[in-house]
Parts: structure tokens; C-alpha cells; sequence
């Protein structure tokens, strides 16, 4: 059966209103977050950091994500989620300009933990706008198009992946500096894209609901804990991962090369696989098997040497790591009421954060001890195992929306915070 022509053309503005969010994610985890696994080599040669120092510098990036997930829906509330997404973007690509300004440890800290905030307000309040792109039941539907918003951390990835490596190549180890203020630049040219798509989605308005109680997360009870085990076993694995490839011999374009495949991996999968896949998965079974597949990516680095080792776990934890996210989304999407999305994203994004800033610090750790640094991504492969028995535990209930969804996506005129 084909699409009729009216609903052809409802998809397209569809597509490029999630197409145009997913700018967030470029900034908000492809650059501020994930690229300084690229950086982290020159920086450590050039600052003289020991590994749990450069686990600690993600782990002031994670504190700082913690914060901004936890008041994610008090900025969009207080600002309007068009504006809180937004501005979080501008902030993110200042932190990262004056990132490439210094070399002092503390002030890097202060610049990631200022990142770490800023991207994960935009982070969350942009998966609550994917979540109203689609106002129909469909949940497959929906489930696409939150793909299609997380698809942009693998291009975040792609293009750090060119970007740094450049920069290295041009700078030496000095280009360390010169890296985070090329993302800086492309941070900014993101914002316009950004700000189209997030103007085309309505404000969610408070409905009776919204002031008739408390919503209850107990029953995403098994999630909260999986997603603090996810996040603490892939974040320790991308924080590291190239330190290790660097130790193991490969030089700055193989390294780029691992990610840009990372990313390419990550943004194909994301979009082709597994949005099909989670829309179509009942309770933690979706969670649980991004974990597994999550995990299997991380082996061949450990038990292998070589590019052919580096590209196969590219491939296969690049197409899946973000699946993570996606599979939460939906599942908040599905088990809360709509007036409830943003606040349950982001205390989920908080469990998440918990996780993201343990993993870094005790995977450094163990780097620095005599089994290197391979000892401290097993630790990766130790809670990616014990997340995905966890997850397995959700059990899902679905509820009704009615009347609380988001009116169908057309262009609004701006807010009184927007203006």
C-alpha cells in the first residue's frame, strides 16, 4: 500500500523537522562530549595528565551533565523548550571556543563541566521536541523520528572525526587547541538548522493532567538502574578507546579513521535500524539488547590488535551505543503521560549522567595500574553485561494519551521567551 499524497506530505516536514533537531546532538555529544576521546592523547602528551586525571576532566563533564539533565525541565519551563534548546547550543559552542584558549587543568574543568551542562539541557529538551514531532499514534512513526533526532551524534562523530585529526596533523600535539575551536565554529554554524526545527514544534501545553498530581517513575524502576550501568560501561569505553588504539601503535588517521567509521556506523544504524527495531520491542527487551550488542562491540579492541580489530568494534559499538537514548525516549514516550516526557527524560538522562561520570573516574583508575588501559575497558564489558540482565526486568505499561499529545508540527509564531 502507498502513502497517500497528503500524508507523503505531512512526513517530509516530519523528516526535516527531526533532521534539523538532531543539529543538537551533533554539538551537544558528538563534539562537546565524545570528541575529547580524539583530543585526549595530544592532551595528556602536552599537559602531562595520568589517565585518571583525563577520566576525571569527563568526569567534571558528567557532574555537569547530571546538573543540567536534573533541571532540563525547569529551563523549559521557565524559558519555553524552543528557547532552552537553543540557547543551551550557543553555550555549548562557547564552552568549546574557549576550550582551545587554555591549557590550564582547572580552568578545562570548569569549561567541561560548563559543556556538560549546557548539552545535556539541550540533549533532553531536544528529545522531548522529537517526541512531539510525530503527534499520531503511531509508534513506529515516532519511534523513527527520535532515531533520526539521536542519528546526529554519529555525525557529530564523523565530523569531529575529520576535524581532529586535521588539526593534529597540521599542529602536532599542540593541535589539541586549534581542534576544539574548529568544533567551536561548526557549533555555531549548527544553531541556525537548530533553531528552524525547534520553532517548528509547538510548546507542549500544560494540560489537567499536568496539575492534577504527581506522575509515578516507579515503574521505570528497571530502567533508572539499566541506564546507570549503560551509561557508566559505553561512556568508559569512548572516553579510553583511543588512548588504547594510540598505545597499541596506531597512528592519528587510523585513529580518525575509527571514528569517522564510529560515526558513520552510528548514524546509519540509528536511522535505519534501530528506530524499526525499539518501535517495534515491548518492556526492557529493547534496552537489554543494546547492551549485548553494545558489549560485542567492545571486545574485538580488547582481544585483538590491528586496524581490521579497531574497524570491526567501530561498526558494531558505533551502530549501537546510541541506541541507548532512543530506546529510553520511546520508552518514556510510551509509559508517561505527554506533559510528563521532558521531566522523565530527564531525570532518566540524570540516572544516565550518574553513570557517565563513575565510569570515566574508575576506568582511569584501573588505566593507571599495571594492567593498563585494557584493564580499565573491561570494566566496560563488566556493566554493559550486568546492565543488560538488569533491563530485561521492565516490564511495560502502556498508557493512553487522548487529548495530552502535541498538536500536529506546523510552523508557530514565537513565544513571549523566544522573541
Amino acid at each position: 500500500m502507498t502513502a497517500s499524497p497528503s500524508s507523503a506530505a505531512k512526513q517530509r516536514p516530519e523528516f526535516l523537522v527531526a533532521l534539523g533537531l538532531a543539529a543538537g546532538p551533533v554539538v551537544a555529544l558528538g563534539f562537546t562530549r565524545f570528541a575529547y576521546a580524539l583530543l585526549l592523547p595530544a592532551m595528556r602528551e602536552k599537559l602531562h595528565w595520568s589517565y585518571a586525571a583525563a577520566g576525571g576532566m569527563n568526569t567534571a563533564n558528567a557532574l555537569g551533565y547530571i546538573i543540567g539533565a536534573a533541571t532540563a525541565a525547569w529551563w523549559s519551563r521557565r524559558f519555553g523548550s524552543r528557547s532552552a534548546f537553543v540557547w543551551g547550543i550557543v553555550i555549548s559552542a562557547l564552552a568549546l571556543l574557549a576550550s582551545g584558549a587554555t591549557g590550564n587543568f582547572a580552568g578545562l574543568a570548569v569549561l567541561r563541566f560548563i559543556g556538560g551542562l549546557s548539552t545535556a539541557v539541550t540533549f533532553v529538551v531536544g528529545s522531548a521536541l522529537a517526541s512531539r514531532v510525530h503527534s499520531g499514534g503511531q509508534q513506529t512513526r515516532s519511534a523513527s523520528l527520535v532515531a533520526m533526532y539521536m542519528a546526529g551524534v554519529g555525525i557529530g562523530v564523523v565530523l569531529s572525526g575529520v576535524v581532529v585529526p586535521a588539526a593534529l596533523t597540521a599542529w602536532g600535539v599542540s593541535g589539541w587547541q586549534a581542534g576544539w575551536l574548529l568544533m567551536g565554529v561548526l557549533a555555531l554554524l549548527a544553531i541556525g538548522p537548530a533553531a528552524w526545527a525547534a520553532r517548528q514544534v509547538p510548546e507542549q501545553v500544560a494540560s489537567g493532567a499536568a496539575h492534577g498530581g504527581r506522575v509515578s517513575l516507579k515503574p521505570l524502576t528497571p530502567l533508572f538502574v539499566w541506564y546507570v550501568l549503560f551509561g557508566a560501561g559505553y561512556v568508559s569505553y569512548m572516553t579510553f578507546v583511543i588512548a588504547l588504539l594510540h598505545s597499541q601503535g596506531m597512528k592519528v588517521w587510523g585513529t580518525g579513521t575509527f571514528f569517522i567509521v564510529l560515526g558513520i556506523a552510528s548514524a546509519v544504524a540509528t536511522l535505519l535500524v534501530w528506530g524499526r527495531v525499539i518501535g517495534r520491542l515491548r518492556g526492557g527487551m529493547a534496552p537489554a539488547l543494546v547492551s549485548a550488542v553494545v558489549l560485542v562491540g567492545v571486545l574485538p579492541v580488547l582481544l585483538w590488535h590491528g586496524m581490521g580489530a579497531a574497524i570491526a568494534s567501530a561498526i558494531i559499538f558505533g551502530g549501537s551505543f546510541m541506541a541507548g537514548p532512543t530506546a529510553v525516549t520511546v520508552l518514556a514516550r510510551r509509559m508517561l503521560p505527554a506533559h510528563a516526557w521532558t521531566l522523565g527524560i530527564a531525570l532518566l538522562t540524570v540516572a544516565f549522567s550518574v553513570g557517565q561520570a563513575v565510569g570515566p573516574l574508575i576506568s582511569g583508575l584501573l588505566s593507571d595500574s599495571s594492567g593498563g588501559i585494557a584493564k580499565g575497558l573491561w570494566l566496560s564489558v563488566v556493566l554493559l553485561a550486568v546492565s543488560a540482565a538488569v533491563a530485561v526486568i521492565q516490564r511495560e505499561r502502556t498508557i493512553e494519551h487522548h487529548h495530552q499529545e502535541a498538536a500536529p508540527v506546523a510552523p508557530t509564531a514565537p513565544s513571549a521567551a523566544e522573541r
